[in-house]
């Protein structure tokens, strides 16, 4: 096999100046990708295991998106028994996504409307720190960044990747505006706009095709992720990563898991379940 080298090309959902309805949008059909085909369930039992090893009682979403796996996730967690909270953040709100999983979370997914920069976490969003599929928008120091902030701050982080630096996934991402164009009818909840910047004007089919095919090639692998933990130096922090199969899907989940040796201070207080607005 021939290895692909890592390119940090530019995204442009990254981008300020990109049209923040054509970014939800984006990320809209990303969340549905994500929930149809059911990507989150690899990281039911990692995540699991962090929960439970550092006694968290509450989770900090970084980089959301459209809202990601979080809320078939929460609803996983609570059948094996862990019945954890959510916040969602980003540095680009997507606030529709936010309200409407807040909305039907029955008081478990709360968020965060400002802009929450994962290389700075405000300290009053005390949790388990997760990234999925966000990880690989930011370069290597940026990325050493995040886990550094974590581990000064004494908050356990998982980061969950499905994007893999392989031909296999790489090569059907090549019809993605297919993929967007088939899907757009059953994304929920209906928008006009959506037929628009999808049939009309297709910017939704070309950033998710051109985004996609970056995100592939910015993916850090296993070896890669342990580099970049061992930057963060921190001596009271423990890190290890790998990948795992995929059941609905050819490919891997790519993961990283770092924990503070002393658990106490991952607890979740009173206050910090409630959406900031």
């Amino acid at each position: 096999m021939i290895p692909i080298p890592r390119f940090h090309l530019f995204e442009l959902e990254d981008q300020p100046w990109f049209p923040a309805v054509v970014r939800d949008l984006a990320t809209d059909y990303l969340h549905f990708v994500e929930t149809t085909f059911a990507l989150h369930r690899p990281v039911v039992a990692l995540l699991g295991e962090g929960l439970r090893a550092t006694k968290a009682e509450h989770v900090i979403d970084l980089c959301s998106g459209g809202g990601g796996p979080i809320l078939p996730l929460q609803k996983d967690l609570a059948a094996e028994g862990l019945t954890v909270t959510f916040t969602l953040t980003d540095r680009f709100p997507n606030l529709p996504a936010f309200e409407r999983a807040a909305a039907v979370s029955r008081g478990r997914i709360a968020f965060v409307a400002e802009p929450v920069d994962a290389r700075a976490v405000p300290v009053r969003l005390i949790g388990f720190r997760t990234l999925f599929n966000g990880f690989h928008h930011f370069r290597p120091a940026d990325a050493t960044a995040v886990l550094r902030d974590a581990a000064w701050a004494g908050q356990p982080i998982g980061i969950f990747e499905i994007s893999e630096r392989r031909l296999r996934t790489i090569v059907p991402l090549l019809l993605t505006p297919l993929f967007v164009a088939l899907a757009t009818p059953f994304i929920r909840p209906f928008r006009w706009h959506r037929l628009l910047w999808t049939y009309i004007v297709p910017l939704v089919p070309l950033t998710c095709w051109w985004d996609g095919i970056v995100s592939q090639l910015r993916a850090y692998k296993p070896a890669e992720l342990e580099r970049l933990a061992n930057a963060v130096a921190v001596e009271t922090y423990s890190w290890r990563a790998g990948q795992v199969p995929i059941s609905s899907t050819p490919g891997y989940l790519t993961y990283l898991l770092g924990f503070p040796r002393d658990v106490r201070s991952t607890r979740r207080p009173t206050s910090c379940y409630s959406a900031t607005r």
